[in-house]
């Protein structure tokens, strides 16, 4: 019995496999209409059925009889309702295989299906992509073996004084020797620069040709050429050199439009690490407009994990299109060596400082005579400042040109021409670049009003020949520490004080105006000492400050200070230090 059902199965699964493929409608019409006759197997298999009789020589006897097969001793033990039960099976069989048929005609597509289907295969990142294309041309090889040829090794050559011992000092005085004071030379390969035009400019930084007598120029192609000072921008950290000799066959490197340098971007870093010339790393740009690394009095740093060691300073940072972005300059390091944090000069910043250094020898920066700070939320709160961005101009100074456009202590600068400012070290690099005698449009925002006062800016001062009064640079809250003071925890100059809001404070009078070398001109209240732990020390407010306005009303007197100061509120001061103003939020505790 068991043998029986089995060979009755295989035959039906030969059924099932055949009529999908071969679509006989015919035969099973015919089939139902003589359920009886298992002969009808036959006639199906003769029609042309793709099982075909290799695998039917090896069906169990009941499969080979109902395909055609003349196994004489199956059909002598064959009788009645088993073959009927077969014959049903088989009908069965074909009628699920044509309906499964007909509904996968319907659904499936016409295009025939490949005889293994592939495993899914999900597309790789977009950066993924890219570094694999770039990996897999030339692109990369092509920009490197091009640039090395505008980047060049710079050594200089310092002359020193070597003093002679105590010693020998005093034997030289005693014959009538003089000081006995020598020269002494010293070359050494100090950096990197690279070529900008065809006539020999070369582009470096300022502390690499820095103090030098002397400057070699060594070119990928092992010409060798001094080079001569056009001029140098020790706040910026510029310098502009110029071969001397016969300068053909220059490869120089054009500039880029570095506002338009992206985040992740390829880059290759080229100079002479540790004086090895020529030497070129990649990495990607890490972040733009850096301007709070405190290494040049102006900055808008690109950064990047290129790596970058001492010997590179001057090289070249590039893009994958050959073109200038920046100057290599510093690194952040614990090492001396790289750790993935380099910075360089932008190349919109090296083009206005080049070219004035060209033309004057120095860099002619514009100057607007004000004194700014960067916004800080509570700030942006306080004069109602649609958007986060922008700088507070804290003071304006007399007579300057700010002053006679009309600009006033308060307002909120949101653009330089089409630059919007994000920090005080951004506006100062607009105007500053913008060059003297240039007319810039600033938008300003003035108690909730938003204009725009076109101003004609003039040079700005050597700071080294400024006094406090007339400084040009900015400050941001607590600007950097009170002038020379008394010791801390010395008595307070004589004078009348009181204490508010944690703060001991007086009125300045000759002998405080004396002490802490204040202006003539000077108004306001002294701040003498400031308690641990209170909201004016967290405020970084500390002796010696001057309170000049709270919540934008003069204060001159205590008195008047007492009464601005509510209790259980947050104020705004405007606040005096070292020649500087600045605005600061000051939560004033409960009595």
């Amino acid at each position: 019995m068991v043998g029986v059902g089995m060979s009755g199965l295989t035959a039906v699964l030969a059924m099932w496999r055949a009529l999908p493929e071969v679509g006989h409608a015919t035969t099973l019409a015919f089939c139902l209409r003589s359920l009886h006759n298992v002969g009808c197997m036959r006639r199906w298999v003769a029609r042309g059925s793709p099982v075909g009789r290799p695998w039917v020589a090896g069906a169990s006897p009941w499969a080979r009889w109902v395909l055609g097969t003349q196994d004489k001793e199956f059909m002598a033990h064959s009788k009645g309702p088993w073959l009927v039960a077969i014959s049903a099976l088989a009908v069965a069989a074909a009628a699920l295989a044509l309906a499964w048929r007909a509904h996968s005609s319907a659904t499936a597509p016409t295009a025939i299906a490949p005889a293994v289907a592939p495993s899914l295969q999900l597309p790789p990142p977009a950066s993924h992509r890219a570094l694999a294309t770039v990996a897999q041309s030339s692109t990369l090889s092509d920009v490197a073996e091009a640039a090395v040829q505008s980047v060049v090794n710079i050594s200089t050559t310092k002359v020193t004084l070597q003093r002679p011992s105590r010693d020998e000092q005093f034997f030289r005085r005693l014959w009538g020797l003089g000081s006995g004071d020598r020269e002494q030379q010293a070359a050494s390969s100090l950096g990197s620069g690279v070529i900008v035009s065809a006539d020999g400019v070369v582009l470096t930084n300022n502390h690499v040709i820095e103090g030098a007598s002397a400057i070699g120029v060594r070119l990928a192609d092992g010409r060798e050429f001094s080079a001569q000072l056009i001029g140098a921008d020790p706040r910026s950290d510029l310098a502009v050199l110029r071969l001397q000799g016969d300068v053909s066959a220059l490869r120089p490197l054009p500039l880029a439009d570095s506002d338009k340098v992206r985040l992740g971007e390829m880059v290759l870093a080229i100079g002479s690490p540790f004086g090895l010339a020529q030497s070129v790393s990649l990495g990607i740009v890490s972040a733009k407009g850096r301007a709070d690394v405190n290494i040049a009095d102006y900055e808008d740093f690109i950064q990047t994990d290129a790596a970058i060691n001492p010997g590179n300073s001057g090289g070249a940072l590039v893009n994958l299109r050959g073109e200038l972005i920046g100057i290599s300059t510093a690194i952040a390091s614990s090492s001396g060596g790289s750790q993935g944090i380099g910075f360089a000069i932008p190349s919109n910043m090296v083009r206005p400082i080049m070219r004035s250094l060209l033309q004057n020898g120095r860099m002619v920066r514009g100057w607007l005579g004000v004194a700014i700070q960067t916004l800080t939320p509570e700030l942006v709160k306080y004069f109602g400042v649609p958007q986060p961005h922008g700088v507070l101009i804290a003071d304006v100074h007399v007579d300057s040109v700010a002053q006679r456009a009309g600009l006033q202590r308060g307002d909120v600068a949101l653009k330089v021409g089409k630059t919007t400012v994000d920090s005080a070290q951004h506006f100062r690099n607009a105007i500053g670049q913008a060059g003297a005698g240039a007319k810039v449009a600033i938008e300003l925002w003035r108690q909730g009003k938003a204009l725009t006062i076109e101003v004609l800016l003039a040079e700005a001062p050597d700071p080294r020949r400024v006094g406090q009064a007339g400084a040009p640079v900015a400050s941001d809250p607590a600007p950097a520490g009170p002038p020379p003071a008394p010791p801390a925890g010395s008595p307070p100059p004589a004078g009348t004080s009181t204490t508010i809001a944690g703060m001991q404070v007086a009125d300045i009078d000759a002998t405080l105006r004396a002490t802490f070398a204040y202006p003539a001109e000077l108004q306001g209240v002294v701040i003498l000492d400031v308690a641990d732990g209170s909201a004016v020390e967290a405020a970084g407010l500390s002796r010696a400050d001057v309170i000049l306005e709270v919540d934008r009303q003069a204060t001159r007197s205590v008195s008047a200070l007492h009464k601005a100061l509510k209790p259980d509120r947050e104020v705004n001061l405007l606040v005096w230090r070292a020649g500087r103003a600045s605005f600061v939020m000051v939560a004033v505790p409960k009595d």
